[in-house]
């Protein structure tokens, strides 16, 4: 486990291997807003670089020991390896070395900390958690995992008492964040790679709860039945003071009368024996009432009015790739979506299958990791029944070595198991042109995984501008 420095974020120059990351880049701009000296370098530009540049940031396009300033900290994040030419120069010459965690902690010191936790909906659930306490008022720091788009960046130094940020289990450093309290959505089969059983990973989220200073500011999901068994588990040992939400009965903050209109949900929710009806939110999906009800009993729970809370759900224009739409042309729509894992391709379309009035999903589906796909590979196929076609793709490694025997292929096999509509195959330098053959007039198409799928919906409008007759 990483060990917190010393450092005073305000007193050094700090450049960011990997910069144009989303974690990365969040960091960089709170210490930019903070006045904090910052460079960093990546790969190629993006959206992201363009704007920590436009804020006063150096971007170094490409890595090289040359990029690092003398008397900087360099920050870097698990998957920055050893032998990236940066990494390997500022071990050899002694620089001072921050994760991005170890960072993030030492920005949230001041503050109190609103740490959202869990395998899935962590990124939606802290950018709506932001989004609100801005919308209020309080003016609070945050750094989520996704573009809030009503905010159009992913982190910001407010001056309020509040720090929002997602706090990821996938490489254990959420250990490190001094949490006043949160939300914790669920925990699932993910990141085994690093835990290596679900056992450490439950008893990693224990630790995190015992972490918190306010537990009657911390809320879990007990629609989720390993969440649901930690409250057990702790009512029977002690007094519990942490609150639960969901549609479970048992719950403290219960929801009632879900409904969804379209692509906007509306719910009612119980907290103990007062009642909020027909609360609206413009999101889809079970799922998002459940981090709706989280935010706004939190929220609630600081001292934000009813009125000024619904206000605010009303204002919030989504997050960068969780259903971001990427255009429409001859009535097809197309969307893109981060999910990667069994359980959140499962929630969303069948969202949007709820949204779409009879018309025709085609998803194509990059899965993301050879362990991820190796730990889920039975519980993909299941997962798209909502889809009436579905183009699998090869998998994104995200820098992993291929592991025997798990690749498209097997998991092909796996997914015709679960008796989808139609299932194809297509290498990922081929899915626009086929898709391009395929798609037809009012069609809704949904980009899903982590890696670089989220392209394939501009490629496919750059093809259709070139075409005279397209459809």
């Amino acid at each position: 486990m990483y060990k917190l420095s010393q450092y005073n974020p305000l007193d050094h120059h700090y450049h960011f291997i990997a910069i144009g990351g989303i974690g990365m880049s969040g960091l960089a701009n709170i210490l930019i807003e903070r006045g904090a000296t910052v460079s960093g370098s990546d790969v190629a530009h993006n959206y992201v670089t363009k704007s920590l540049e436009k804020a006063g940031a150096k971007i170094h396009i490409g890595h090289a020991a040359e990029n690092i300033p003398p008397s900087a900290i360099v920050v870097y994040s698990t998957a920055i390896t050893g032998d990236n030419p940066e990494m390997a120069y500022a071990k050899k010459k002694g620089y001072p070395l921050l994760h991005r965690a170890e960072l993030l902690a030492q920005l949230m010191e001041s503050h109190a900390a609103l740490l959202v936790a869990g395998t899935h909906g962590k990124t939606t659930v802290s950018a709506l958690l932001a989004h609100v306490l801005v919308a209020v008022g309080t003016s609070p720091s945050y750094a989520v995992g996704g573009i809030i788009q009503s905010l159009h960046k992913n982190g910001e130094a407010g001056d309020g008492p509040y720090f929002v940020a997602e706090a990821c289990e996938s490489d254990g450093s959420f250990l490190l964040y001094p949490g006043y309290g949160g939300i914790i959505t669920n925990i699932d089969n993910d990141h085994l790679d690093y835990w290596k059983e679900m056992p450490a990973l439950i008893e990693g989220y224990r630790r995190f709860i015992g972490n918190m200073r306010s537990k009657e500011h911390l809320y879990l999901c007990t629609d989720d039945p390993i969440l649901k068994n930690l409250t057990v588990e702790a009512s029977q040992e002690t007094k519990t003071y942490w609150k639960t939400y969901g549609f479970d009965a048992s719950a403290d903050v219960r929801i009632l009368e879900f409904r969804q209109y379209g692509w906007k949900i509306v719910f009612s929710l119980q907290i103990h024996d007062q009642y909020y009806t027909d609360i609206e939110v413009p999101l889809v999906g079970r799922h998002n009432a459940q981090n709706a009800a989280a935010v706004f009993a939190l929220v609630l729970s600081l001292g934000v009015s009813e009125e000024s809370l619904r206000k605010a759900f009303l204002s919030f224009k989504g997050i960068g790739r969780r259903l971001e739409k990427k255009g429409e042309m001859h009535g097809i729509e197309i969307y893109d979506d981060y999910g990667h894992h069994p359980t959140e391709i499962a929630a969303t379309l069948e969202a949007v299958r709820e949204g779409t009035q009879g018309r025709r999903l085609v998803v194509v589906f990059q899965p993301h990791r050879y362990t991820r796909t190796r730990d889920c590979l039975a519980e993909f196929g299941p997962s798209f029944r909502a889809a009436d076609i579905v183009y699998l793709t090869d998998i994104y490694s995200a820098g992993e070595t291929p592991i025997p025997g798990i690749d498209t292929s097997a998991l092909m096999v796996q997914m015709q198991k679960a008796n989808l509509s139609t299932l194809l195959y297509s290498a990922r330098g081929a899915l626009a042109q086929q898709l391009i053959k395929e798609l037809k007039k009012d069609d809704m198409l949904i980009t899903l995984g982590a890696g670089d799928v989220t392209k394939l919906g501009g490629e496919l409008l750059a093809l259709w501008k070139d075409q005279e007759n397209p459809l």
